[in-house]
């Protein structure tokens, strides 16, 4: 029994040579879901980024402190581009963000807070800390701009979903290094191998030697007595391709993207349909989302007798169609008499015009002699 004791504890001993980490955490692939995050909600936030935040008192539009902190400078520290980006990214990511005012009239964009609801009374928030400060006093709902992007936050869904692709990812990855892998193994004697002190040895050098088999281009191992080091690899490689991981990315990049309201060909930089698609984008996505933008301006910036009155936020989003392209139905629809000149210059975003010929209707005289004639060829019915 004794001498089975000795073999026992010696392989014990020994047993630590042999902990190779066979199996590894394949969900753990954060970087693929950062990058999908990242790449549709900065889409997104470069887009609602250019658009402009208008001020309107009644029909003329003014450049005051409001409009400047909306579009130019919200705060000390960031540009507007920027601060609406980073709203974007925490109203999705998040599912809500909240901008508070400072007392100098800077917008800022409140890291973390605790959201105090109530159904009567009006909701507060406390606790506000917004890059390690936190405000010492509370905010009401009327003195802050709060949205929240959904009923439900997306990042249970993106993580979800991500648990399955991430998996998948892993599988791929791992495979993808087993290719064209050369595998060695050491022959050891085990009969020299008797002391503690002789085992760490030999661990080192094992572990010398693989890290110079693995990183340099050319290793020389030395032999070793009792030890022989020797490589396998047939010359062939089999498992997936490098296209495989690539269709496993975007998959998961497609799914985040069509939760967002994004169309993958626009991502993905398809020409096919790209007026279309940005059309949808535009129509779906982005107007909705500036809608609630704009509401909650409104009820923020304004009392309801200004907003009665004809003060409102208006919010001028990035075109895909330059303004040369609208002329020929632009031409139309003033000659046809349906629309004044300010009424269409509002559609197209621009600032209404005090010059009365610029709110009377016209019909052109091409039109005037197309409807004389179709009234004179119905009078000629008429009278056989």
């Amino acid at each position: 029994m004794g001498f089975l004791d000795l073999i026992f504890k010696r392989n014990s001993e020994l047993g630590f040579m042999f902990d190779v980490e066979m199996y590894q955490d394949t969900t753990l692939r954060i970087h693929m879901k950062k990058l999908a995050i990242d790449i549709c909600v900065s889409f997104l936030g470069r887009t609602i980024g250019q658009s402009e935040f208008r001020v309107k008192n009644g029909k003329s539009f003014v450049k005051d402190d409001l409009y400047y902190h909306l579009n130019v400078r919200p705060n000390k520290n960031m540009t507007a581009s920027t601060f609406w980006e980073t709203f974007i990214h925490k109203l999705v990511y998040d599912n809500e963000c909240l901008i508070v005012q400072a007392d100098d009239g800077d917008l800022l964009i409140a890291d973390d807070y605790i959201h105090n609801e109530y159904a009567v009374m009006e909701d507060t928030f406390t606790n506000v800390i917004i890059k390690g400060y936190q405000f010492k006093r509370g905010f009401k709902q009327n003195e802050v701009i709060h949205l929240r992007y959904k009923n439900e936050s997306l990042s249970p869904l993106i993580d979800g979903l991500f648990q399955d692709y991430g998996e998948l990812f892993g599988k791929i990855i791992n495979a993808q290094k087993r290719k064209n892998q050369i595998r060695g193994s050491v022959d050891m004697d085990m009969i020299s191998a008797k002391t503690a002190e002789q085992i760490t040895k030999l661990q080192e050098f094992i572990d010398n030697m693989y890290k110079s088999v693995s990183k340099k281009d050319i290793a020389i191992v030395p032999q070793q007595k009792g030890i022989q080091y020797k490589e396998h690899y047939n010359g062939s490689a089999s498992g997936p391709s490098v296209d495989e991981i690539n269709k496993v990315t975007n998959g998961f990049l497609d799914q985040v993207a069509m939760a967002i309201g994004i169309p993958v060909s626009l991502l993905h930089g398809d020409m096919a349909d790209v007026e279309k698609q940005t059309k949808n984008y535009m129509m779906f996505t982005v107007s909705p989302l500036l809608k609630k933008i704009k509401d909650e301006g409104n009820v923020k910036f304004f009392t309801k007798n200004e907003y009665l009155e004809g003060n409102s936020i208006d919010i001028r989003s990035i075109s895909y169609q330059n303004i040369f392209d609208l002329a020929n139905s632009i031409d139309k629809l003033r000659a046809s008499g349906l629309f004044s000149g300010n009424e269409l210059r509002s559609e197209v975003g621009a600032e209404e015009v005090d010059d009365p010929f610029m709110d009377k209707y016209f019909i052109t005289k091409n039109y005037v002699e197309s409807t004389e004639a179709l009234k004179g060829g119905e009078n000629d019915e008429d009278e056989t």
